[in-house]
C-alpha cells in the first residue's frame, strides 16, 4: 500500500491496480493550486464542499471513480465501506461530515474528514481497531491540534497521519500536534509504503506526509 498526501485533506491510497482518493480538491477550491490529477477507482467525499468534492480531479481517461459521498454501507472493488454521519461547520454553514472506515489489503483505515468535535460512543465503537487514522489537526473549523491528538490516542490506531494544517488553519498546528505526541523530531516523508506486517510493532506512531 502506498499513501500520498496533496494538502488540505486530499489523500491518495494505491494498492496494486486499485487507487482510492479521499476528499479531492475541486477546481472551485481556494486551495486549487494544490490539485494533483489522476484516475481513481473509488472517490470518498466527506463533505459536499469545494475543498473536498473534486470528483473531476480524480476522473482521468477511461477511469471514472465509484463515488462514496455520505453515510451508509457500501461495497465496491471487494472493499466494504462504512460511512458514519457527524455534523460540522464550514465557513459558518452547516454540513454533514462522513467518517469512513474500510479495510484494504487487511489494513483497516479510518478517515475522519472535516471533524470539528469529539465522536459519539456509537461511532467510536464502529471505527474501533483502525490501523491507520487520518485526522484533521488545524483548528479554525476542524479539531485543534491538542484535541486531535487526544482523540487520536483514544482510538488506539497503529499509525496516525495528520492532515488539514495549512495556511488557512491555526499557526503552527503541526508543530503543536507533534509536541503533544512527543514526536517533535518527526521528519515529513514523500509517501508512506506499508504492508500489514509493518504494523505489528506500531502503537500510535505519527507519520507526517509531505504535500
Amino acid at each position: 500500500m502506498i499513501i500520498s498526501y496533496f494538502g488540505k485533506q486530499f489523500v491518495k491510497i494505491s494498492q496494486g491496480d486499485l487507487t482510492l482518493a479521499f476528499n479531492p480538491l475541486s477546481k472551485d477550491s481556494d486551495q486549487k493550486d494544490k490539485i494533483s490529477r489522476f484516475g481513481a477507482n473509488v472517490a470518498f467525499i466527506t463533505a459536499n464542499h469545494p475543498d473536498f468534492n473534486g470528483i473531476d480531479t480524480v476522473t482521468h481517461g477511461n477511469t471514472s471513480p465509484f463515488v462514496v459521498a455520505g453515510p451508509g454501507d457500501y461495497e465496491t472493488q471487494e472493499i466494504f465501506i462504512k460511512g458514519l454521519m457527524t455534523e460540522t461547520e464550514i465557513d459558518k454553514k452547516k454540513y454533514i461530515n462522513t467518517v469512513y472506515f474500510l479495510t484494504v489489503d487487511e489494513i483497516k483505515i479510518c478517515f475522519l474528514g472535516h471533524l470539528s468535535k469529539d465522536l459519539s460512543g456509537e461511532i467510536r465503537e464502529a471505527i474501533a481497531g483502525a490501523d491507520i487514522l487520518f485526522v484533521p489537526i488545524g483548528g479554525e473549523g476542524v479539531l485543534a491540534p491538542k484535541e486531535a491528538y487526544k482523540l487520536s490516542l483514544s482510538l488506539e490506531p497503529k499509525i496516525i497521519i495528520p492532515m488539514d494544517y495549512g495556511a488557512d488553519r491555526a499557526k503552527d498546528a503541526l508543530k503543536v500536534f507533534l509536541k503533544e505526541g512527543g514526536a517533535e523530531k518527526t521528519e515529513p516523508i514523500d509517501k508512506l509504503t506499508i504492508k500489514r506486517k509493518d504494523l505489528e510493532d506500531k502503537e500510535g506512531d505519527i507519520i507526517v506526509l509531505k504535500n
